[in-house]
């Protein structure tokens, strides 16, 4: 049997996913906030409705040391929400966290640099794909939402949906892109996917529910990355 504390978190865990659904958050956000939950709740024994600002402040001093702000501020928010949708308790300490200002200089791949890390690339779906988000601009999440239907070769564009901040664009398409992913089509003719995943094989591809797997696209270009000698992030993996 389950000891109280426990099984009192685990009812309310399932009340916070319920609520980070209801809200339409976006899946990367509701996996965010579950997974600040969830270690809250370890480091806590279970017990995190009545934490005093002492508690807090050693819980976010022990995670500032094993995480970056980016996971520290995260949490905060998920905890936040928490607080708010679950427990129904006023949010009392808007500034109780203030990371560092930093201001950084975005990675610029040059043409070259870009296609000899398509040379590189062996596979020729991570090879289309690379080229695809290079050519457009696009985040590597972006990329692999991008559906057949979502091409508009008349125009000369690309229908982005439920990009950063949940919203659609257009992106223009370079004719170069265009004939390229004609050409991708043709090994595959998935009737909806753009990138279907790898995992059946090529005459697997056809009927993908699914597009390419996410870590295999950033594992796979990080280690082309290092065959070239490029140190700088390409594409945007947002």
């Amino acid at each position: 049997m389950k000891p109280s504390a426990t099984a009192d978190f685990d009812q309310r865990y399932q009340t916070h996913l319920k609520h980070l659904k209801l809200k339409g958050l976006q899946p990367k956000t509701i996996d965010a906030y579950s997974r600040a939950i969830r270690r809250m709740g370890d480091y806590f024994g279970h017990r995190i409705d009545n934490l005093s600002p002492a508690q807090l402040t050693d819980y976010f001093s022990d995670l500032i040391a094993s995480h970056s702000w980016s996971a520290v501020k995260l949490d905060l928010y998920g905890f936040k929400f928490y607080t708010l949708h679950v427990l129904g308790k006023p949010w009392s300490m808007p500034n109780f966290i203030k990371p560092p200002k930093a201001q950084r200089l975005p990675d610029i791949v040059t043409v070259e640099q870009a296609q000899a890390l398509f040379s590189a690339t062996r596979t020729l779906s991570y090879r289309v794909f690379y080229f695809t988000v290079y050519s457009m601009g696009l985040r590597l999440s972006e990329g692999l939402a991008l559906k057949v239907s979502d091409i508009d070769a008349t125009r000369h564009r690309v229908h982005v949906r439920d990009s950063k901040g949940n919203r659609d664009r257009f992106v223009p398409l370079p004719q170069s892109t265009l004939s390229i992913l004609r050409r991708f089509w043709q090994t595959h003719h998935n009737p909806e996917l753009l990138f279907p995943n790898r995992h059946g094989g090529l005459a697997g591809a056809h009927s993908a529910s699914t597009p390419l797997d996410r870590g295999g696209v950033q594992k796979s270009l990080r280690q082309v990355a290092i065959d070239c000698g490029l140190k700088k992030r390409s594409p945007r993996t947002a």
